[in-house]
């Protein structure tokens, strides 16, 4: 299912406390690696990817200023079909890539060229702990991170290397597809003018009777699996969760079955994985949170690997941010995450979008990881650090740009209402057992805040100065949305 690099998705997120679901999904479509010399075949589902290999850039580069060392790679303008987001993959995820990478895009329909855009390598600190099936994975690569540059079709790319370059060098040119449609009643949207997250009139919460409701028809068995664990939450097929007030928060908690909690636990034992951890009444829990789910933001159910993976509990939340850029508008952020889960399956070779959740600049929640937002679903956010936390990815690069006010409150409303289902302090802190990194030897008990920057668990920039300075305001309001003194 990996190996193709060119087919299509559609993105959307799992959560909440329903059983597990493990039902078999179709293969992704698959197509040949395009020549560079000519445009890949017409995509033959929503969204796609162009996989292009680097050359060595000889007297092309003396024409663009650079120099003509053998660690440095690229290709020249060329015209391509239409895209919205590049990276750059390698063949061993275990190679490091020292050096600079730059793009430069022309906009569809225009003639301007962009001035060049630097791309974060980001080497290692994203992605499955070694020990695990997912970050053993044979199809896995090495990546630098994402980068949103709109509707395009020209690109242009030099990477410049410190030392020798990775073997396999890429380029990945994703186009997200088009956005999923919703029904009037269970559209997302955003309320722009606001600066924040629209709160459309919420349906009553659902909740489960002993038995489970069939799926309704259309669905397929990959989408009914991702919506049959958040079943607790709203409906099958619901384009998001409603926001509740915490006293309807705690009652839902409260009533979910305990036949349901067996079930869940019979079914992770059955796979052979961690039981999630049955939510309980807590004294301290944030109000639920308006979440997009997966099936709202278009995610392609059929393209990650199928059945769910779980850690004991979530004692932490990680912070990251996406660094695919800011220049995206939050009604195209279903867009961006369509990318980004695409480049994280098909290019990177993870087994699903690897954050748990995502927060637009806007503040709108999205379910990221397919699994139950209510649940421990075992992410690739932090290396080494995976087991018992959650990530959540801030779209955007906040290393020299302030995060938006609208995008810490949403990770605080999130982290006191995710980590409050499992009695955890947004201000206090817990201990991880380290899997393996740069600062942190395999085995090693570090101990963490509770909201975590990711740069607390790897030596790395993210989530970005800006937005790692903001995570104290963070913790402050999420212990206050679950009623701490």
């Amino acid at each position: 299912m990996r190996a193709s690099l060119a087919s299509s998705i559609a993105v959307t997120c799992a959560a909440v406390l329903a059983l597990p679901v493990s039902l078999t999904e179709p293969a992704a479509a698959s197509a040949p690696p395009a020549a560079a010399s000519a445009l890949p075949p017409a995509p033959e589902l929503p969204g796609s990817t162009q996989s292009l290999p680097l050359e060595p850039l000889g007297a092309a580069t003396r024409a663009l200023g650079g120099t003509t060392a053998s660690g440095e790679q690229g290709l020249t303008r060329r015209d391509v079909r239409p895209f919205s987001l590049v990276g750059v993959v390698w063949d061993d995820p275990t190679a490091p890539l020292h050096g600079t990478v730059q793009v430069r895009t022309r906009s569809t329909g225009d003639s301007a060229w962009s001035a060049w855009q630097d791309v974060e390598t980001h080497n290692e600190e994203h992605g499955a702990d070694p020990d695990t099936k997912e970050g053993s994975a044979r199809a896995l690569r090495g990546s630098t991170a994402p980068l949103w540059v709109g509707d395009s079709d020209g690109v242009e790319i030099r990477v410049r290397g410190e030392e020798t370059l990775p073997a396999g060098l890429r380029l990945e040119l994703v186009a997200p597809g088009e956005d999923p449609g919703q029904d009037p009643g269970q559209d997302p949207g955003q309320d722009q003018s606001r600066g924040g997250a629209a709160e459309p009139e919420a349906p009553a919460p659902h909740t489960r009777s002993a038995t489970t409701p069939a799926a309704p028809a259309g669905l397929s068995a990959a989408q009914a699996a991702a919506s049959a664990v958040n079943a607790q939450l709203a409906p099958y097929g619901a384009a998001w969760i409603p926001a509740l007030s915490k006293e309807e928060t705690e009652l839902t908690v409260r009533n979910l079955p305990q036949t349901e909690a067996a079930e869940a636990a019979e079914g992770a034992e059955a796979a052979g994985q961690a039981a999630p951890a049955a939510a309980a009444a807590k004294p301290y829990i944030g109000p639920q949170p308006k979440i997009i789910t997966r099936k709202g933001w278009g995610a392609d159910e059929s393209i990650r690997e199928k059945g769910f993976v779980y850690t004991s509990t979530i004692k932490a939340a990680f912070v990251h941010h996406s660094a695919t850029g800011n220049n995206y508008t939050c009604s195209k952020a279903p867009s961006v995450l369509r990318s980004i889960y695409r480049y994280h399956v098909l290019s990177s070779g993870w087994r699903d979008f690897g954050y748990n959740f995502a927060v637009d600049k806007c503040g709108n929640i999205y379910e990221g990881r397919a699994g139950g937002v209510a649940k421990p679903v075992l992410g690739a956010h932090t290396l080494g650090f995976n087991t018992n936390s959650m990530g959540i990815a801030v779209l955007g690069t906040f290393t020299k740009s302030n995060p938006p006010a609208a995008v810490v409150t949403a990770v605080a409303r999130l982290t006191a209402w995710k980590l409050g289902l499992h009695g955890v302090n947004p201000k206090g802190t817990s201990y991880l057992i380290s899997g393996g990194g740069n600062l942190y030897k395999k085995g090693t008990k570090v101990r963490f805040n509770s909201i975590a920057g990711h740069r607390d668990g790897f030596a790395t920039e993210c989530p970005g100065g800006r937005l790692y300075g903001k995570l104290g305001t963070a913790r402050t309001s999420s212990a206050k949305y679950q009623g701490r003194p």
